[in-house]
């Protein structure tokens, strides 16, 4: 799963403090690298770190050149496109608190979602939804 986000090191300490990812590497895209031709950007400039979550790998994608638009103060779930992160959790509801304590901003409470599934949703630092999910 790739995020893009405004500041690589906070994005990176959020999710290593409050999901406890592990940084894989961390490597620069320049002007004229495969990263322009893959996303259709020609001459972008970014910075990616590679986080290890769980089985599954977190890129977090820092765009220099050009800079990305910010997700707006109105976005819901129920607009088109990518609309949530998933992580998953041993224990959703003592990550729900851990987190909490930490100040990370949570739609709901843990809601058992189904008998066994505990799910939430949570903010990150650039109003990006994820969810915790137990199963």
């Amino acid at each position: 799963m790739g995020l893009s986000v405004s500041n690589l090191e906070r994005s990176i300490e959020f999710y290593c403090k409050n999901l406890n990812c592990e940084i894989i590497r961390i490597i620069e895209a320049n002007p004229g690298s495969m990263l322009g031709k893959v996303v259709g950007i020609n001459n972008c400039l970014a910075r990616i770190a590679h986080l290890k979550a769980g089985k599954n790998m977190l890129e977090l994608f820092e765009y220099i050149v050009p800079k990305g638009n910010k997700i707006s103060k109105d976005h819901k779930q129920a607009d088109l496109g990518f609309i949530h992160a998933g992580f998953t959790s041993t224990d959703a509801r003592d990550d729900y608190r851990k987190m909490k304590d930490n100040g990370v901003r949570f739609i709901s409470e843990p809601v058992e979602f189904r008998p066994g599934v505990w799910i939430c949703y949570f903010y990150g630092p650039d109003n990006e939804v994820c969810e915790i999910r137990e199963s």
